[in-house]
């Protein structure tokens, strides 16, 4: 991987360690960037940095709705690499499963620290450190529970939505200088999301037209396409990677 030729660009991919966020920073240091990642676990990684290499990435450990690890997250990019092209904000969390008749307000507000405000964050720091004057692009990572209802992880959902409509506010304030975008993945095997599949994966992707359950290289390649000239005229967008799961909407 490393044998790549440098593209000169950088991303900073918050929850990067391992799942979604590890495949988007797998894909964009294929192409030749180089990576700033965060997540809470610093072993984690420490071993993600190892793979990908220690000469395309560097790492910081925090929790992203803290807005100093924010500051240090992109502070950290600025320092190794001293530019921050891209931000793909990806950490998130559904600590919760149930009705939202009956959730606990203090963990909603923590679905929305994490979901929501860290990615604005982000937004904001990664802005003024690089892209206001030099432009980019940010990808967030939502969800297809933010497109729909979603029973048992309604907080999830409502946090998705909320991030997909922030997509589009920031693409709207930061044009023309940094196009803003956003993923809608459906179930992809993750540990994150292992409680929708787990020990029924066969089950669980018969409903999907493709036949089988996403994984982080197809979120990958979506990020890759949404940081590159190639998706120059898109902002403001949800790109649904759903396996063709939608078409199913509505089908007696």
């Amino acid at each position: 991987m490393t044998a790549v030729e440098l593209s000169g660009k950088v991303a900073l991919i918050t929850g990067a360690s391992r799942g979604i966020g590890y495949g988007v920073a797998e894909a964009l240091v294929a192409r030749g960037d180089r990576v700033c990642i965060t997540g809470r676990g610093e072993d984690a990684l420490k071993e993600a940095v190892e793979k990908l290499g220690p000469d395309r990435a560097v790492y910081v450990a925090g929790k992203a709705h803290d807005e100093a690890h924010q500051a240090v997250a992109v502070e950290r990019a600025m320092e190794a690499f001293g530019r921050v092209d891209y931000l793909v904000n990806n950490a998130g969390t559904n600590p919760v499963f149930g009705a939202i008749a009956d959730l606990d307000l203090n963990v909603a507000r923590k679905v929305f620290e994490t979901n929501v405000i860290s990615a604005l964050g982000f937004a904001q720091k990664t802005w003024h450190a690089w892209q206001k004057d030099n432009g980019g692009a940010i990808v967030n990572i939502a969800s297809v529970a933010g497109l729909a209802p979603s029973p048992f992880i309604a907080a999830y959902g409502v946090s998705k939505a909320a991030l997909i409509n922030l997509t589009q506010q920031l693409a709207h304030e930061f044009a023309p200088r940094v196009r803003v975008n956003a993923i809608a993945p459906a179930v992809v095997k993750t540990k994150f999301a292992q409680a929708l599949y787990e020990g029924r994966e066969a089950e669980a992707a018969a409903g999907y037209p493709l036949g089988r359950l996403g994984v982080p290289s197809d979120i990958g390649g979506a990020a890759a396409f949404l940081t590159s000239d190639q998706s120059d005229w898109v902002t403001g967008q949800t790109l649904v990677v759903d396996g063709g799961i939608f078409l199913n909407a509505g089908v007696a």
